[in-house]
């Protein structure tokens, strides 16, 4: 993967306003904060988000894919203030089961998601690198 940076750009942080990269494509469909048994762990953004990026984790696992894959991840929120309020937590939980971060990516407020109780939902796309696949 290779990152798209125009020279005269400042560096983003967290993310990269581009990539290019080769390979088998992985699409993980939006994830939310509950686990495996359709139950939410946590009520607040933070433990959401945490949970919901374990769950992109376990889907790209089952393709054989690794974080370090993404290159393209959505977020949708359903209050920025609340999302902007928990980025010191969100980031670490994002270094913990992430790791770096180098894909382009994107947030977005939304009025709702599908389900009530979710605040997060963050869908991924992945490349698996030609000769791992």
């Amino acid at each position: 993967m290779r990152v798209l940076q125009p020279p005269t750009w400042p560096r983003p942080r967290g993310y990269s306003n581009g990539v290019i990269t080769r390979g088998q494509l992985v699409f993980v469909a939006g994830m939310i904060g509950w686990d495996e048994a359709g139950n939410f762990p946590a009520e607040d953004f933070a433990g959401q988000a945490r949970q919901a990026l374990l769950n992109v984790v376990a889907v790209l696992r089952e393709a054989g894919a690794k974080p370090e894959h993404i290159v393209r991840m959505t977020w949708y929120v359903t209050d920025k203030r609340e999302y902007l309020a928990a980025g010191r937590e969100v980031g670490t939980a994002f270094r913990e089961v992430i790791g770096s971060f180098n894909a382009a990516m994107s947030a977005v407020q939304v009025v709702a998601l599908m389900e009530e109780r979710a605040k997060v939902e963050i869908e991924v796309t992945a490349v698996i690198p030609d000769g791992e696949a």
